[in-house]
């Protein structure tokens, strides 16, 4: 079925008036909160809040470090791609987003494991393949304009965040700061939801207004849910051990607040 423009921006419109409905809010971020996991084995009820943090520390993107490499310097291929071709590349970036979108829903939020079996966080899968397709959806209807302007330099906050997020520099045995430049190629925060979620949103508010609503509102709103799970898990149960973790967290919750605050905006 081909749709016409027309048609195409009527959908558009539709989407921005529900994702900004309060009910649409609400229901989001009951999704992301209360959904309980699922897994194929069965398990004693006091073990129900352990479950949760099992799939995730025990997810199928721990086993995937031979691609961290390639999902590092694609990002880095298309921030430059962007600068010097603005718009002619606006279609691979949003492309590329939801492919990013999609393997985080199934490398993060899926798990094999002997304890539990096969492991699902239900709500963070649900959540991460509807910002997929908010990412599709943009780069079928091709809403965001590219192309290079001029900023006051206080738009530009974004960046060092953002970069901060992709490098990711913590020493993946001890979770302790570590500013080795070779992390920007060798972990999975390529891969990661919570790492390039601010590179995204980041790159889209530095071009707002002139960006897809829907698509920056979605993702930012899914960033802030698991940008405050992050900080109150890093910050308030394990701050001896996790308290790096929680400080390069913050550029998503940060980014996510602020372009979800933009997607308001006219």
């Amino acid at each position: 079925m081909i749709f016409r423009k027309e048609d195409l921006e009527r959908i558009q419109g539709k989407l921005e008036l529900i994702t900004a409905k309060w009910w649409f809010l609400v229901i989001f971020v009951l999704i992301g909160s209360i959904t309980p996991p699922i897994v194929t084995k069965g398990f004693d009820l006091s073990e129900s809040g352990e479950i949760m943090p099992y799939i995730l520390g025990h997810a199928l993107i721990t086993h995937c470090s031979p691609l961290y490499p390639v999902f590092k310097i694609i990002p880095i291929i298309l921030v430059f791609a962007l600068i010097l071709f603005g718009n002619r590349v606006s279609r691979i970036f949003s492309i590329y987003g939801g492919i990013n979108y999609l393997l985080s829903a199934f490398l993060q939020g899926i798990a094999i494991t002997d304890k539990y079996g096969f492991g699902v966080v239900t709500g963070n899968f649900i959540l991460m393949m509807l910002v997929a397709m908010s990412w599709f959806w943009e780069a079928s209807i091709n809403k965001n304009d590219l192309t290079p302007r001029k900023l006051p330099i206080i738009r530009y906050w974004v960046v060092p965040l953002a970069f901060l997020a992709l490098w990711y520099p913590a020493n993946p045995e001890t979770w302790k700061p570590d500013f080795n430049l070779a992390y920007l190629f060798t972990n999975e925060a390529g891969l990661a939801f919570c790492t390039m979620t601010p590179v995204y949103l980041g790159i889209l508010t530095l071009y707002y207004p002139n960006v897809n609503i829907v698509t920056l509102r979605v993702t930012s709103l899914l960033g802030i849910i698991i940008g405050f799970w992050n900080m109150v898990v890093n910050f308030l149960m394990e701050p001896d051990i996790l308290w790096w973790n929680g400080v390069l967290h913050l550029p998503l919750v940060l980014i996510s607040i602020y372009a979800f605050i933009l997607s308001f905006r006219r």
